[in-house]
Protein backbone atom coordinates (compact mmCIF):
# COMPACT_ATOMS: atom_id res chain seq x y z
CA UNK A 1 0.00 0.00 0.00
CA UNK A 2 1.34 3.42 -0.97
CA UNK A 3 2.29 5.60 1.99
CA UNK A 4 1.16 9.21 2.36
CA UNK A 5 3.71 11.80 3.45
CA UNK A 6 2.07 15.00 4.65
CA UNK A 7 3.96 18.24 3.99
CA UNK A 8 4.70 20.46 6.98
CA UNK A 9 6.63 23.57 5.96
CA UNK A 10 7.89 25.44 9.03
CA UNK A 11 8.89 28.34 6.81
CA UNK A 12 7.75 31.86 5.89
CA UNK A 13 8.36 31.44 2.15
CA UNK A 14 7.29 28.03 0.85
CA UNK A 15 5.43 28.30 -2.44
CA UNK A 16 2.03 27.01 -1.31
CA UNK A 17 1.67 27.54 2.43
CA UNK A 18 4.61 29.70 3.50
CA UNK A 19 4.07 31.35 6.88
CA UNK A 20 0.98 29.40 7.88
CA UNK A 21 2.84 26.99 10.17
CA UNK A 22 5.88 29.04 11.16
CA UNK A 23 5.10 29.12 14.90
CA UNK A 24 5.97 25.84 16.64
CA UNK A 25 2.51 25.50 18.18
CA UNK A 26 0.78 26.06 14.83
CA UNK A 27 3.17 23.67 13.09
CA UNK A 28 2.67 20.97 15.71
CA UNK A 29 -1.12 21.30 15.52
CA UNK A 30 -1.04 21.05 11.74
CA UNK A 31 1.30 18.05 11.82
CA UNK A 32 -1.05 16.31 14.23
CA UNK A 33 -3.96 17.15 11.93
CA UNK A 34 -2.11 15.64 8.96
CA UNK A 35 -1.56 12.44 10.94
CA UNK A 36 -5.20 12.40 12.03
CA UNK A 37 -6.23 12.73 8.39
CA UNK A 38 -4.21 9.65 7.54
CA UNK A 39 -0.62 10.73 6.88
CA UNK A 40 1.74 7.83 7.53
CA UNK A 41 4.65 10.27 7.75
CA UNK A 42 4.81 14.00 8.46
CA UNK A 43 7.64 15.65 6.53
CA UNK A 44 9.00 18.59 8.53
CA UNK A 45 11.09 21.17 6.68
CA UNK A 46 12.61 24.43 7.85
CA UNK A 47 14.04 25.70 4.57
CA UNK A 48 12.05 26.50 1.45
CA UNK A 49 13.28 24.97 -1.80
CA UNK A 50 10.79 26.75 -4.07
CA UNK A 51 12.26 28.29 -7.24
CA UNK A 52 14.33 31.34 -6.31
CA UNK A 53 14.35 30.67 -2.57
CA UNK A 54 17.36 31.84 -0.57
CA UNK A 55 18.99 29.50 1.93
CA UNK A 56 18.51 30.01 5.67
CA UNK A 57 21.24 29.65 8.26
CA UNK A 58 21.81 26.25 9.89
CA UNK A 59 20.84 27.67 13.29
CA UNK A 60 17.57 29.08 11.94
CA UNK A 61 16.69 25.80 10.27
CA UNK A 62 17.27 23.90 13.51
CA UNK A 63 15.29 26.41 15.55
CA UNK A 64 12.32 25.96 13.24
CA UNK A 65 12.21 22.18 13.03
CA UNK A 66 13.48 20.66 16.28
CA UNK A 67 10.65 21.75 18.61
CA UNK A 68 8.10 20.52 16.08
CA UNK A 69 9.80 17.16 15.56
CA UNK A 70 10.06 16.60 19.29
CA UNK A 71 6.41 17.49 19.83
CA UNK A 72 5.12 15.30 16.99
CA UNK A 73 7.24 12.25 17.74
CA UNK A 74 6.22 12.66 21.37
CA UNK A 75 2.67 12.00 20.16
CA UNK A 76 3.78 8.83 18.39
CA UNK A 77 3.74 10.40 14.91
CA UNK A 78 6.29 9.18 12.38
CA UNK A 79 8.36 12.12 11.14
CA UNK A 80 10.81 12.73 8.32
CA UNK A 81 13.19 15.68 8.20
CA UNK A 82 13.33 17.61 4.93
CA UNK A 83 16.87 18.98 4.87
CA UNK A 84 20.02 19.23 2.76
CA UNK A 85 22.29 19.56 5.81
CA UNK A 86 23.93 16.61 7.53
CA UNK A 87 24.01 18.39 10.90
CA UNK A 88 20.29 19.09 10.71
CA UNK A 89 19.62 15.48 9.75
CA UNK A 90 21.60 14.25 12.74
CA UNK A 91 19.87 16.60 15.19
CA UNK A 92 16.44 15.76 13.76
CA UNK A 93 16.99 12.02 14.10
CA UNK A 94 18.17 12.59 17.67
CA UNK A 95 14.89 14.47 18.22
CA UNK A 96 12.88 11.52 16.92
CA UNK A 97 12.77 11.70 13.10
CA UNK A 98 13.16 8.33 11.38
CA UNK A 99 13.61 9.37 7.72
CA UNK A 100 15.92 11.91 6.07
CA UNK A 101 14.41 13.54 2.98
CA UNK A 102 17.23 15.30 1.11
CA UNK A 103 16.21 17.14 -2.06
CA UNK A 104 19.87 17.38 -3.07
CA UNK A 105 20.51 13.64 -2.91
CA UNK A 106 23.61 14.34 -0.84
CA UNK A 107 25.14 16.81 -3.30
CA UNK A 108 24.58 19.92 -1.15
CA UNK A 109 26.53 18.60 1.84
CA UNK A 110 29.49 16.22 1.44
CA UNK A 111 28.89 14.96 4.99
CA UNK A 112 25.35 13.75 4.30
CA UNK A 113 26.17 10.28 2.97
CA UNK A 114 28.40 9.27 5.87
CA UNK A 115 25.94 10.81 8.34
CA UNK A 116 23.01 8.83 6.98
CA UNK A 117 25.12 5.68 7.00
CA UNK A 118 25.89 6.22 10.69
CA UNK A 119 22.27 7.05 11.52
CA UNK A 120 21.01 3.93 9.65
CA UNK A 121 17.67 5.48 8.73
CA UNK A 122 15.69 5.55 5.49
CA UNK A 123 16.99 8.19 3.10
CA UNK A 124 15.05 9.84 0.30
CA UNK A 125 17.49 10.65 -2.48
CA UNK A 126 16.07 13.20 -4.91
CA UNK A 127 17.37 14.06 -8.37
CA UNK A 128 18.95 17.53 -8.08
CA UNK A 129 21.24 19.68 -10.15
CA UNK A 130 21.41 23.07 -8.43
CA UNK A 131 20.08 25.17 -5.58
CA UNK A 132 16.77 26.96 -5.94
CA UNK A 133 18.27 30.19 -7.25
CA UNK A 134 19.86 28.40 -10.22
CA UNK A 135 17.81 25.26 -10.76
CA UNK A 136 15.52 26.48 -13.55
CA UNK A 137 18.54 27.14 -15.77
CA UNK A 138 19.47 23.46 -15.42
CA UNK A 139 16.32 22.26 -17.18
CA UNK A 140 18.38 21.07 -20.16
CA UNK A 141 18.01 17.43 -21.18
CA UNK A 142 18.51 15.38 -24.31
CA UNK A 143 16.73 12.40 -22.73
CA UNK A 144 15.34 13.33 -19.34
CA UNK A 145 14.52 9.76 -18.30
CA UNK A 146 17.97 8.41 -19.16
CA UNK A 147 19.75 11.36 -17.58
CA UNK A 148 17.75 11.23 -14.35
CA UNK A 149 18.30 7.46 -14.23
CA UNK A 150 22.04 7.87 -14.63
CA UNK A 151 22.37 10.81 -12.23
CA UNK A 152 20.32 9.04 -9.55
CA UNK A 153 22.36 5.90 -10.17
CA UNK A 154 25.53 7.86 -9.50
CA UNK A 155 24.08 9.13 -6.24
CA UNK A 156 23.08 5.63 -5.15
CA UNK A 157 26.60 4.43 -5.91
CA UNK A 158 28.11 7.27 -3.87
CA UNK A 159 25.74 6.65 -0.97
CA UNK A 160 26.36 2.93 -0.82
CA UNK A 161 30.11 3.50 -1.11
CA UNK A 162 29.81 5.69 2.00
CA UNK A 163 28.07 2.87 3.85
CA UNK A 164 24.37 3.58 3.29
CA UNK A 165 22.46 0.32 2.87
CA UNK A 166 20.82 0.18 -0.54
CA UNK A 167 17.54 -1.00 0.94
CA UNK A 168 17.47 2.21 3.00
CA UNK A 169 17.37 4.40 -0.12
CA UNK A 170 14.16 5.76 -1.67
CA UNK A 171 14.37 7.56 -5.02
CA UNK A 172 12.57 10.80 -5.91
CA UNK A 173 12.77 12.09 -9.53
CA UNK A 174 12.79 15.71 -8.37
CA UNK A 175 9.66 16.96 -10.07
CA UNK A 176 9.93 20.73 -10.51
CA UNK A 177 13.61 20.78 -9.61
CA UNK A 178 15.60 21.63 -12.75
CA UNK A 179 12.41 20.59 -14.56
CA UNK A 180 10.19 23.57 -15.22
CA UNK A 181 7.41 22.08 -17.33
CA UNK A 182 7.40 19.27 -19.88
CA UNK A 183 10.49 17.58 -18.47
CA UNK A 184 8.41 16.26 -15.57
CA UNK A 185 5.95 14.15 -17.54
CA UNK A 186 8.27 11.50 -19.02
CA UNK A 187 9.51 10.78 -15.50
CA UNK A 188 5.97 10.19 -14.26
CA UNK A 189 5.02 8.13 -17.30
CA UNK A 190 8.14 5.97 -17.13
CA UNK A 191 8.85 5.30 -13.45
CA UNK A 192 10.24 1.78 -14.06
CA UNK A 193 12.66 3.19 -16.63
CA UNK A 194 14.61 5.29 -14.09
CA UNK A 195 13.86 3.71 -10.70
CA UNK A 196 15.67 0.41 -11.20
CA UNK A 197 13.11 -1.36 -9.03
CA UNK A 198 13.93 0.73 -5.95
CA UNK A 199 11.31 2.36 -3.76
CA UNK A 200 9.97 5.61 -5.21
CA UNK A 201 8.52 8.79 -3.72
CA UNK A 202 6.48 11.07 -5.99
CA UNK A 203 6.24 14.69 -4.83
CA UNK A 204 4.09 16.52 -7.38
CA UNK A 205 1.81 18.33 -4.96
CA UNK A 206 0.56 21.68 -6.32
CA UNK A 207 3.68 22.27 -8.40
CA UNK A 208 3.76 24.73 -11.27
CA UNK A 209 4.04 22.10 -14.01
CA UNK A 210 0.55 20.96 -13.00
CA UNK A 211 -0.73 24.52 -13.47
CA UNK A 212 0.72 24.50 -16.97
CA UNK A 213 -0.87 21.14 -17.76
CA UNK A 214 -4.36 22.31 -16.80
CA UNK A 215 -3.98 25.54 -18.77
CA UNK A 216 -3.67 27.81 -15.73
CA UNK A 217 0.06 28.39 -15.33
CA UNK A 218 -0.43 31.43 -13.08
CA UNK A 219 -2.98 29.74 -10.82
CA UNK A 220 -2.71 29.81 -7.06
CA UNK A 221 -1.00 26.57 -5.93
CA UNK A 222 -4.09 25.55 -3.95
CA UNK A 223 -6.06 25.54 -7.22
CA UNK A 224 -3.90 22.64 -8.44
CA UNK A 225 -5.18 20.16 -5.87
CA UNK A 226 -7.42 18.24 -8.28
CA UNK A 227 -4.50 17.90 -10.68
CA UNK A 228 -2.34 16.70 -7.79
CA UNK A 229 -4.89 14.03 -6.92
CA UNK A 230 -4.93 12.84 -10.52
CA UNK A 231 -1.15 12.39 -10.42
CA UNK A 232 -1.45 10.61 -7.07
CA UNK A 233 -3.95 8.14 -8.51
CA UNK A 234 -1.80 7.34 -11.53
CA UNK A 235 1.37 7.06 -9.43
CA UNK A 236 -0.32 4.79 -6.89
CA UNK A 237 -1.54 2.54 -9.72
CA UNK A 238 2.10 2.09 -10.74
CA UNK A 239 2.92 0.69 -7.30
CA UNK A 240 5.11 3.43 -5.83
CA UNK A 241 6.24 3.52 -2.21
CA UNK A 242 4.88 6.96 -1.31
CA UNK A 243 3.39 10.31 -2.29
CA UNK A 244 4.30 13.62 -0.68
CA UNK A 245 1.23 15.88 -0.54
CA UNK A 246 -0.34 18.93 1.05
CA UNK A 247 -3.88 17.48 1.13
CA UNK A 248 -3.68 14.14 2.94
CA UNK A 249 -7.41 13.42 2.73
CA UNK A 250 -7.43 13.76 -1.05
CA UNK A 251 -4.44 11.41 -1.32
CA UNK A 252 -6.02 8.87 1.00
CA UNK A 253 -9.22 8.94 -1.06
CA UNK A 254 -7.24 8.46 -4.27
CA UNK A 255 -5.41 5.46 -2.81
CA UNK A 256 -8.69 3.90 -1.69
CA UNK A 257 -10.24 4.33 -5.14
CA UNK A 258 -7.21 2.83 -6.89
CA UNK A 259 -7.26 -0.12 -4.48
CA UNK A 260 -10.98 -0.74 -5.13
CA UNK A 261 -10.40 -0.55 -8.89
CA UNK A 262 -7.47 -2.96 -8.75
CA UNK A 263 -9.37 -5.38 -6.51
CA UNK A 264 -12.26 -5.41 -8.97
CA UNK A 265 -9.90 -5.99 -11.88
CA UNK A 266 -8.33 -8.97 -10.13
CA UNK A 267 -11.78 -10.37 -9.37
CA UNK A 268 -12.82 -10.00 -13.00
CA UNK A 269 -9.59 -11.63 -14.09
Amino acid sequence: MTLVMGILNVTPDSFSDGGRWLRPDAATAHGAALAQAGADIVDVGGESTRPGAQRVSPDEELARVLPVIEALTGQGIRVSIDTMRAATARAAVSAGASIVNDVSGGLADPEMASTVAQLDVDYICMHWRAHSTQMDAEDVYTDVVAEVRDELGARVAALTAAGVKKDRIILDPGLGFSKVGKSNWPLLAGIPNWSGGMRVLIAASRKRFLGAAIGRPQSNPTEREAATTAVTSLAVASGIWGVRVHDVTAARDAIAVVAAWQDARQTEG
